[in-house]
């Protein structure tokens, strides 16, 4: 069931994705080469708590952590821990924040150091795919729309788009109806919807640099590239209004 958000409760989105984009800051500042995720982890849980807010992430379906720490071939979810960031490596960075009832989500994938071109091409790609999927957020434009604009980027430039895993709407819950894919194909054009004032959606293109297939590994979260190609992760909450998107989380 899809709900419509009101401009007040538009309104606490915008608190909750504001505090999870300072937090999200706070550990793309710290992603450096010698910086262990677990690191990154408790600064994303101090700083999400310092604004009178909660981590989402910690404790839901029994995730470990504050924050979604993936690096190189690793897509999402991955737990922060003893690893420690390289010279070279892409890191993807995602984090959620609670807030007086409602949550903010959003998520960036950096380069650690100097890394390769096709490394770099390939964040600042996903990256590009997130901006014009938010170009679409219009009251009248189609789910699909968003999905078309990610898709004509990302195989443009030769990526594999994950499919396994999804954009979504946001509120009070984290995950909330409608699933916002990043393609479209005849599946998705059956769940197809009209954008309409009051809707809030979390967007996050992932692109691989090889194949589209993942697997998870065997602790039941961290989600890999099949063919051990990088990847990369970017994504905002929206809400759509009668002006056009609001990014939440940039607020």
């Amino acid at each position: 069931m899809i709900v419509l958000k009101s401009p007040r409760e538009i309104e606490k989105l915008r608190e909750a994705g504001r505090i999870a984009r300072l937090a999200l800051d706070a550990a793309v500042a710290m992603a450096k080469p010698g910086v262990a995720t677990s690191d990154i982890d408790l600064e994303v849980e101090r700083v999400i708590r310092s604004h009178g807010a909660a981590p989402e992430f910690k404790g839901y379906h029994g995730y470990p952590a504050s924050s979604c720490i993936s690096v190189n071939d690793q897509v999402v979810h991955g737990i922060p821990g003893g690893r420690r960031l390289r010279e070279g490596d892409i890191v993807g960075i995602d984090v959620g924040a609670r807030y007086q009832g409602f949550v903010g989500d959003n998520a960036a994938t950096i380069a650690v150091g100097k890394v390769s071109a096709e490394a770099r091409r390939l964040v600042e790609t996903t990256r590009e795919c997130l901006e014009a999927a938010v170009r679409e957020c219009i009251p009248g434009k189609r789910l699909s729309d968003i999905g078309r604009a990610v898709q004509a980027l990302a195989e443009k430039g030769g990526y594999g788009i994950v499919r396994d895993y999804a954009g979504h709407g946001i509120g009070s819950k984290m995950h909330e109806d409608p699933q916002v894919p990043n393609y479209v194909d005849a599946s998705t054009l059956r769940r197809d919807l009209v954008l309409r004032e009051g809707l809030c959606i979390a967007i996050e293109p992932m692109l691989n640099l090889g194949g589209d297939a993942v697997r998870t590994l065997e602790d039941g979260w961290t989600v890999v590239t099949e063919d051990g190609s990088l990847s990369a992760h970017w994504e905002d909450s929206i809400a759509i209004t009668k002006d056009g998107p609001v990014v939440l989380t940039r607020a």
